[in-house]
Parts: C-alpha cells; structure tokens; sequence
C-alpha cells in the first residue's frame, strides 16, 4: 500500500514476510526533479496480528539479522533497505530503515521495535517457586 502525503512525501506499508504479524509503515521523500531521492527515512513497526512461536523460529537470529524488504531509490545505485533483527534477551524485534549508495556506505537510518511481550510468542522466563 502506498499513500502520498505530499507531493515530495509518500508512506508505504509494508508485512514482515515471516512474522506476519507485523506491519510497518516508512515515511520517505520522493523528490520529483532529481536523479537521485534523499536519503531521509523514518519507520514505524506495530503489532497487528499474531505473532506465534513457529513466526519466530524462522526468522534469522544472527546479530545482523535479514533483509525484509529492499527497494532501488536512484540510478546512482542508492538503496532503501529494512532489516529485521532479533534481540532475543529483551524478546523484541527490531526494525531498522536505512538507505546507502552501495560503493560509498554512507548510512541514514531509523529503528522501530516490536515486543513480543503479551505474544503467544513471548517465553516467560520467571521461575515459580516452589511450596
């Protein structure tokens, strides 16, 4: 789904592949005249349905987590990435925006979370005492 807010301002929504349960939603400019879009974004990821134990055991739990989505913004080889990674001491899921130009590296980003807490797939850790 993709709305403009504005001429230069259009928000895409977007379903994590695996954890279906997740939507998330990006904010960028779009600029009419230029060979090559900013690179300013912002992200913004909500539980919207289920999130199960079997979504999690999926999902790559590496530090550098897994693409969710990935879109060319100019010819100039700038791209527009969403990396899904797994903090797995907090049980939360981390969303993090981020456009690069591919040979230089340079990096604008932004991170939303979604915890898994009130989830079916939330792991209660606590230990019960014993009587």
């Amino acid at each position: 789904v993709l709305k403009r807010l504005s001429k230069d301002i259009k928000i895409a929504s977007l379903d994590d592949p695996i954890v279906t349960g997740v939507t998330c939603h990006i904010a960028s400019i779009e600029a009419n005249l230029s060979l090559a879009d900013p690179s300013d974004s912002s992200i913004s990821c909500r539980q919207t349905g289920e999130i199960t134990p079997e979504m999690i055991a999926k999902i790559d739990k590496s530090k550098s987590g897994d693409v969710v989505f990935k879109q060319s913004k100019s010819i100039f080889f700038k791209s527009m990435k969403v990396r899904r990674i797994y903090d797995s001491e907090n049980q939360t899921l981390l969303y993090l925006s981020y456009s690069t130009k591919e040979t230089s590296g340079s990096f604008k980003h932004s991170l939303s979370t979604v915890p898994l807490w009130g989830t079916q797939a939330y792991r209660n850790e606590a230990t019960v005492p014993q009587s």
